[in-house]
């Protein structure tokens, strides 16, 4: 599918109309999603009628923004007005939301158009979007891998064509992670720049919404069109919207120079000598395109994963003690009284890795183990923040591997949750310290699966890091590469 300025070119032009192009999107889906899994709802009547719209607009002479007609896959943890919000969840099974989250109202007021609702681990809880209650979904390169996760159904849905660009949740890695396993670029923004209101939280203190598109210009016009104060989030930060697209250009001559820190701890014991070689040579390709490379140093990286494990369930089991089957959801049936009502609705609801991490969060805040444990997580938590301040008082953005490994095959890690949280490895930190972090494709491993450069920015330089991924990507030819499900029309 063509890009997002491509294809407003073509609305604008009239060339082409949005309701052709949101049939083609839609028509798409129904050939593939029998192969991928990827969309929990398709929204083929709403996406239509707002494509009716946009061409209205075009007939009657009226300016459309570069949005406008652009199909949109949406998380399934965003709520949406009249459309079911299920989290990938059957607690949720027959949620549909009375009201709209702030980020899919700003792109119906763009003119976005909505094919559908994107699979995801339960809850945002996963790294292969495997743990959802509904389907699993399958990657595009490989048909026996998993996509990552939890926003796998919105990274396979943007690299397989389904829709041009996408929004998925970062907890810990869930942007990038699967856009690293997909061959797509994501974007995990800084704490607060895009509004969470209608996100179905998960660990409050570190989801944050984030834009999937095949190319970093397609994700810097999704963004600007999200980010913005909101009132109604009181973790909103009151900033001024930036026009990311604008400032892209395909070299790295800022005045001044541009220094790129290479984090140390994030090479060595656990990491596919494909992924480091992949790496490396994306490393040495900022350095001929003119930017300082500089080993750094950040000690507490490696702590990240355990303190994750201790925060986010700990939030979540706060989180996910209002799905009681009282206001909303899923009931379980036969309940002799109000406890027993809650514990059967809960254990039928809810999938084995949900409870595992309510029980892990529930553990941790008790009694006699917050101290001992939640309140350790937390001091960690703030070493590693400390560690980052230290480290862009020296450079201008951070790289690293995105994941360790390539796409794993599905069911691979299933039995063994530890070895499967070991995925987020690279990303978690990023959300602990509350900072930007963007997957751009840097290569394949010698099984043609899709390997990612994760980019690290400053709180609120996402101008900056997107700035570099556009250099990066430009002067490489992996954002070229489309998965052979995508490249045939049969």
């Amino acid at each position: 599918m063509a890009s997002i300025r491509e294809l407003h070119q073509q609305l604008i032009n009239k060339e082409r109309s949005a309701v052709e192009i949101a049939q083609e999107a839609l028509e798409r889906i129904q050939q593939l999603e029998p192969k991928l899994h990827s969309f929990l709802h398709i929204t083929a009547d709403r996406a239509l009628e707002q494509a009716k719209q946009v061409d209205a607009k075009i007939a009657a002479g009226e300016p459309i923004g570069l949005l406008a007609g652009i199909p949109i896959g949406i998380k399934d943890n965003l709520c949406t007005k009249g459309i079911p919000t299920t989290c990938g969840s059957r607690i949720l099974e027959n949620f549909v939301p009375p009201y709209e989250s702030t980020v899919t109202q700003k792109l119906a007021d763009a003119g976005a158009v909505t094919v559908g609702k994107t699979n995801m681990d339960e809850f945002a809880m996963g790294g292969s979007t495997e743990t959802s209650a509904y389907q699993m979904t399958f990657n595009p390169w490989d048909l026996e891998r998993v996509p990552g996760g939890s926003s796998g159904g919105s990274a396979v849905a943007v690299s397989a064509g389904e829709c041009v660009v996408s929004l998925g949740s970062d907890t810990g890695g869930s942007i990038r992670q699967p856009a690293s396993f997909c061959g797509v670029v994501g974007l995990k923004p800084t704490y607060g720049l895009v509004s969470r209101y209608g996100l179905v939280a998960y660990a409050s203190s570190l989801d944050q919404i984030g834009p999937f598109g095949r190319s970093v210009e397609d994700v810097a016009i999704l963004l600007g069109a999200i980010v913005g104060y909101d009132p109604q989030d009181s973790t909103s930060l009151k900033v001024k919207p930036i026009d990311y697209a604008k400032s892209l250009r395909p070299d790295l001559k800022p005045k001044g120079g541009c220094v790129i820190g290479v984090i140390k701890e994030t090479f060595g014991e656990g990491l596919d000598p494909t992924v480091e070689q992949a790496v490396t040579k994306a490393i040495a390709q900022l350095q001929d395109l003119g930017a300082e490379i500089r080993v750094i140093s950040c000690p507490n990286f490696r702590y990240g994963l355990p303190a994750y494990y201790i925060i986010a369930p700990s939030e979540a089991s706060a989180n996910l003690a209002r799905y009681d089957g009282v206001k909303y959801g899923f009931r379980a049936d036969n309940a002799e009284n109000l406890v027993s009502m809650y514990a059967k609705t809960r254990s039928a609801g809810f999938g084995a890795e949900v409870k595992r991490r309510i029980m892990i969060g529930t553990y941790a805040l008790s009694a006699g183990y917050y101290d001992a444990y939640y309140l350790k997580a937390q001091k960690v938590r703030t070493l590693i923040k400390q560690d980052f301040e230290k480290a862009f008082e020296q450079v201008d953005i951070l790289v690293c591997p995105t994941a360790p490994t390539t796409a794993v095959k599905a069911g691979e890690k299933t039995t063994d949750p530890l070895s499967m949280y070991l995925l987020d490895l690279m990303t978690i930190p990023v959300n602990l310290a509350g900072l930007p972090g963007l997957s751009v494709p840097c290569g394949f491993d010698d099984q043609g699966l899709p390997i990612g450069l994760q980019m690290i920015g400053n709180v609120l330089k996402e101008e900056t890091l997107l700035q570099i991924a556009y250099a990066y990507e430009q002067s490489t030819p992996w954002h070229q590469y489309i998965p052979k499900i995508s490249a045939s029309r049969s």
